[in-house]
């Protein structure tokens, strides 16, 4: 019997190819029947080596491809609460309305980071306009013709 680490090694394009288009059973079925029948292919032992492998294995070696493609860190959590200021610098920044925005930030299985931001009513209005901006951008992009 063939390892099936081993198998999955071997060759990289296969893998990448499996990995890549994240295919289901009968995708995976369908790719190794091609597989085996072309000159240089696999063994039809290897594609079963390499499709039980492939069951088992499927979603670590999903999740692991979206942790590698992930350039830093991802947005874990995210809580917000609006108080009212009890001190300030300026008199009349004493009871205006401020919202508090804590956001944990990092990558799966490693130690987060906590940002906390303070926001008052205009950089509220300011941030929720460029938001919308960010929207209709991407609005824009994935719209077919």
């Amino acid at each position: 019997m063939l390892c099936p680490q081993r198998c999955w090694q071997q060759p990289p394009s296969l893998r990448q190819s499996i990995a890549s288009a994240d295919m289901d059973l009968n995708q995976l079925e369908a790719f190794l029947t091609a597989q085996t029948k072309k000159q240089g292919g696999i063994t039809s032992d290897q594609a079963a080596v390499i499709a039980k492998f492939w069951k088992n294995h499927r979603m670590k070696i999903h999740e692991s491809l979206i942790d590698q493609s992930r350039w830093d860190n991802v947005l874990k959590n995210m809580n917000w609460r609006v108080d009212l200021k009890s001190q300030s610098r300026h008199i009349d920044q004493i009871n205006t309305p401020v919202a508090i925005v804590e956001m944990e930030l990092g990558k799966i299985g490693q130690e987060s980071e906590f940002l906390c931001l303070e926001f008052d009513e205009a950089k509220v209005s300011q941030m929720l306009k460029k938001l919308s901006e960010i929207e209709e951008s991407m609005n824009s992009l994935t719209q077919t013709t």
